[in-house]
């Protein structure tokens, strides 16, 4: 017999235990998560203990949804169920059992990015009611693509932090996802660094990224790249190659919505797509 509950803020080892039971065995590549990097998700992901939920088999989970929650919505941030418990509906029970509470406590929508390589997974969201409303792109400019720019004249490249730009009022709601979004790197700005093309009187583009120390030397990830001169990318290419002169020689965009810059302009400044995930949302109600 399968039990299932919503979880409390003092259910951290169990939600910790219940990823590395389920999620893990489908992506032995990462590491094993850690009550310390699950309590940071709550900090830079706004992830609700009260909206994750877990499945048991006696005392052992089988089943996990991961929900983080923010006014606009709530984000299925991960679902799993383990290896041994598949095709039983646990997955399908977890999402309805979150819309049921939604509809009631909200917020009212809820969504998912899917990568789309994963086709269960795909399949679990459009079979629960849930429509494909968007498509992210992940992008990858390696160091030999990225081709130095001349530096606009009566402007400079200078460093910037997140709280400059945004006492600059330069943060607008837009198309990223959940994991670029203002909410996230404004809870992750301590570790945030940014690059500024600034004229006289204001700045005319910027790159937010952090470095990623548990991946080869060199790796970066744009957090938010923008530019507010109609250029052709000179100055998002004087950027990106600032970049690369400090020993970034990969330069990564993940899910890139068409909505903050198109593919065609990413490929200009010498990014090439390397993988697609599937936005997918729904409105919660009671079932």
């Amino acid at each position: 017999m399968s039990a299932y509950r919503f979880c409390r803020t003092d259910d951290v080892a169990l939600l910790v235990e219940a990823l590395n039971r389920c999620w893990s065995p489908y992506f032995p590549d990462e590491p094993l998560m850690t009550a310390a990097r699950f309590k940071r998700s709550i900090r830079d992901l706004q992830v609700w203990c009260s909206s994750c939920m877990v499945a048991f088999s006696g005392s052992d989970p089988i089943a996990i949804l991961i929900g983080a929650k923010r006014p606009s919505g709530t984000l299925v941030y991960k679902i799993a169920v383990h290896p041994d418990h598949r095709r039983q509906g646990h997955a399908r029970h977890l999402l309805t059992s979150l819309g049921s509470k939604l509809a009631i406590l909200g917020p009212p929508r809820i969504m998912a990015e899917v990568p789309e390589t994963l086709a269960p997974v795909r399949e679990l969201f459009g079979a629960a009611g849930y429509t494909e409303e968007g498509i992210l792109t992940d992008f990858v400019l390696r160091r030999g693509s990225c081709a130095p720019a001349p530096q606009s004249g009566g402007s400079f490249v200078v460093p910037v932090t997140v709280d400059d730009l945004a006492a600059n009022g330069l943060f607008e709601e837009s198309h990223s996802c959940w994991e670029r979004s203002i909410e996230t790197f404004t809870a992750r700005k301590d570790d945030i660094a940014g690059l500024a093309v600034a004229s006289d009187d204001r700045i005319e583009a910027y790159l937010l990224y952090v470095t990623c120390g548990a991946e080869p030397e060199g790796t970066a990830d744009i957090v938010s790249l923008r530019c507010f001169v109609e250029d052709d990318g000179a100055r998002l290419r004087q950027l990106l190659s600032r970049l690369c002169a400090q020993g970034m020689n990969t330069i990564r965009f993940p899910k890139v919505h068409s909505g903050e810059l198109s593919q065609e302009s990413l490929e200009g400044l010498g990014f090439h797509p390397a993988a697609v995930h599937r936005v997918y949302a729904a409105m919660a109600r009671s079932n």
